[in-house]
């Protein structure tokens, strides 16, 4: 295959177009998120996947499971956990039974900004995908995103 191989090219542009689709909705978030909670995508990504942990058997997530679950390095997860913990949104603890992990819970206050910020994340995800659904070039990749969903929509009426 060279470079310009027709397939080579079609899948090059199915990534822009996906990298596109990603920025716009991220770019819009943002946006809406802090106008109206002062948090950032990761912030509130984070926070969401804290909020997630559990006390039971493997219910508490190292930094390296959180950096991923967030997509950042270990480094620039513990500088916004850092952040967010000198808001009082997150604490950290030692773990008990292996003194070198260190465990990070969302506060009461995450919680309740979490929640509140929910609703927005939620709408602003909706009005990106219904804005990006206007471009044929990227209508195709709202209709699979949209698809995620419905097994998840599924099972929780069921």
């Amino acid at each position: 295959m060279s470079a310009t191989d027709p397939a080579l090219t079609s899948l090059s542009q199915g990534w822009c177009a996906l990298s596109l689709l990603h920025g716009k909705i991220e770019a819009h978030i943002e946006r809406a998120l802090e106008a109206n909670h002062g948090l950032s995508v990761r912030e509130f990504s984070l926070l969401d996947v804290l909020s997630r942990q559990h006390d039971g058997e493997g219910g508490h997530l190292q930094m390296k499971q959180v950096a991923d679950a967030v997509v950042l390095s270990q480094s620039a997860t513990t500088r916004l956990v850092t952040r967010l913990e000198d808001r009082g949104l997150l604490s950290r603890y030692l773990c008990p039974t292996d003194r070198r992990g260190i465990y990070t819970n969302v506060s009461e206050a995450g919680l309740r900004l979490l929640a509140e910020a929910r609703p927005t994340n939620d709408t602003a995800l909706r009005e990106a995908l219904d804005e990006a659904a206007k471009n044929p070039e990227l209508a195709p990749l709202v209709t699979a995103v949209e698809a995620l969903g419905v097994p998840a929509q599924r099972a929780a009426t069921a």
